[in-house]
């Protein structure tokens, strides 16, 4: 365990800023950015290219990747719901791209208006513009599998139906897939049988990350669940905000310093400085005044004793 890298994937810009009313200004998203990249944060998911009328807290989403792509080492990450979002993901130069197929198809039509069959067409055509753009500017695709917990529209999600839509995007020609709870219904031993289930089908390589919501608490427990079963990429955003305007009582992502702070107790290696991560929130916090900030690692502030870079109480 000590030593071993793990990425923390920092969704605020975009399923955090999409689930609030307010919205943060262009300036202000560039200066969080910068600032959690400094922090050592090595990927960030920046924005969704949706249309501005449906979510205009993220209308200025390819001008982000423009100025995010200027961050040295920094992965920028973009959500697309459809071909024309991934057009416009590839001519502002995502490095990757997530494209959500619900594994609900009640929560799909909800979200992106398409059933199962008009998603999976969707992402073959996707992965065919990759395809088409020189080999060392291709962004990465990855298939998000939501709600693929639970759904607060249809419930009980078949694990069978995940493992099946798993196959089919990776034949859709994914590059891996990625586990999302969408709705805050997972647990840990739901999240290990999952992930051991869809690494059956798609392959240990496919499957290295998950996006979890801390809605009943159980977050920071199925993360380390998905650890123990060698995930490597797990999704949070500062200050926890964040959830899914589309599925109702969706709320609350993974506190990213949370997640952070444990990752560095347990000894694992995420590249992040704890003392700017949390720094960031007084930049958060300015631009969006009026928003809830949660965290108890925040508010607990560092353990005494404990030096950066090293695993506390190891």
């Amino acid at each position: 365990m000590s030593g071993t890298a793990i990425e923390i994937s920092e969704v605020g810009p975009r399923d955090g800023l999409q689930s609030i009313s307010a919205i943060m200004p262009t300036e202000a998203k560039k200066a969080w950015i910068a600032a959690e990249a400094a922090a050592g944060v090595r990927e960030i998911e920046v924005g969704s290219f949706v249309p501005a009328k449906i979510l205009p807290q993220l209308a200025d989403t390819a001008e982000i990747v423009a100025y995010a792509r200027t961050i040295p080492g920094l992965t920028v990450a973009v959500l697309v719901p459809n071909l024309k979002g991934a057009q416009a993901a590839v001519a502002a130069g995502a490095h990757k791209i997530t494209i959500p197929l619900s594994v609900s198809e009640t929560h799909s039509l909800r979200n992106v208006r398409r059933t199962h069959a008009q998603m999976l067409e969707e992402t073959a055509a996707i992965a065919a513009l990759i395809r088409e753009q020189p080999e060392e500017s291709r962004p990465k695709l990855e298939g998000g599998l939501s709600t693929a917990f639970g759904c607060t529209l249809e419930g009980i999600v078949p694990e069978a139906k995940v493992l099946s839509l798993a196959d089919a995007l990776m034949a859709a020609g994914c590059d891996e897939v990625g586990l999302s709870d969408t709705t805050g219904y997972a647990n840990p031993a739901q999240v290990r049988r999952l992930i051991r289930g869809v690494r059956g089908v798609v392959g240990d390589a496919a499957c290295t990350g998950v996006h979890l919501h801390n809605t009943r608490g159980l977050g920071l427990a199925n993360a380390l669940a998905a650890l123990e079963e060698g995930i490597t990429t797990l999704d949070s955003s500062l200050g926890g905000i964040g959830g899914c305007p589309f599925a109702p009582g969706a709320s609350g992502n993974i506190v990213t310093e949370d997640l952070a702070f444990m990752l560095a107790a347990m000894g694992y290696d995420t590249g992040i400085d704890l003392e700017r991560l949390l720094a960031v929130r007084q930049v958060v916090r300015a631009a969006l005044p009026d928003v809830e900030l949660y965290g108890f690692t925040p508010d607990a502030g560092l353990p005494k004793g404990y030096v950066p870079g090293s695993a506390y109480g190891a």
